[in-house]
């Protein structure tokens, strides 16, 4: 288990995509007219893009209130991103009087696992891997108990996705360091 802890400190959350809803409507329009910081294209997407400079993310806004937020690397600057959109709303004189409910769709944690791996063995003796080496240096591998999607490169560092917490990340780092220590 130590050795588990060790790993678990060269991974770091590096995104964390969640939705909310400010339960009210937006007028789009009038935001990507006021704001400088937004983008809106209506005929291509029913969405409005606002980048927010501190803490560096993004945001997708619908008229319905609904925003997705992403590019935070912990909950904490979600919460400032989504306080930051309220405050621009205020600008436009939308008043949002609710404090949004925030949901994790996702988490990106990426760091080093510590060992080499070799990808051709990984794509043969694994269930649930896509490699293609002469498209992409990396081997994919779904570990289903974990609902994690892993990125492998062969020098030990991984992307891992598709969790929805941090303990989720460690847990589902913990099971592939496992599965690959049998592996070799």
């Amino acid at each position: 288990m130590e050795k588990a802890k060790n790993i678990a400190k060269n991974i770091q959350v590096v995104n964390i995509v969640v939705s909310t809803s400010l339960e009210h409507d937006i007028p789009l329009e009038k935001m990507a007219a006021v704001l400088s910081n937004t983008e809106y294209n209506p005929e291509q997407f029913p969405g409005l893009v606002i980048r927010i400079k501190e803490p560096k993310t993004s945001a997708l806004i619908f008229s319905s209130g609904k925003v997705v937020c992403t590019g935070a690397r912990s909950m904490k600057k979600v919460e400032e991103s989504i306080q930051k959109i309220i405050e621009s709303l205020e600008k436009i004189n939308i008043k949002i009087k609710i404090k949004p409910v925030i949901k994790i769709q996702n988490i990106v944690a990426s760091g080093s696992i510590g060992m080499d791996l070799n990808l051709n063995v990984l794509a043969m003796k694994l269930d649930n891997t896509e490699y293609e080496p002469e498209q992409f240096p990396g081997l994919v591998f779904k570990l289903m108990e974990a609902k994690a999607t892993f990125l492998l490169f062969s020098n030990g560092k991984v992307v891992c996705t598709g969790t929805k917490s941090e303990e989720e990340v460690h847990a589902a780092l913990d099971k592939l360091v496992k599965i690959l220590k049998k592996v070799k």
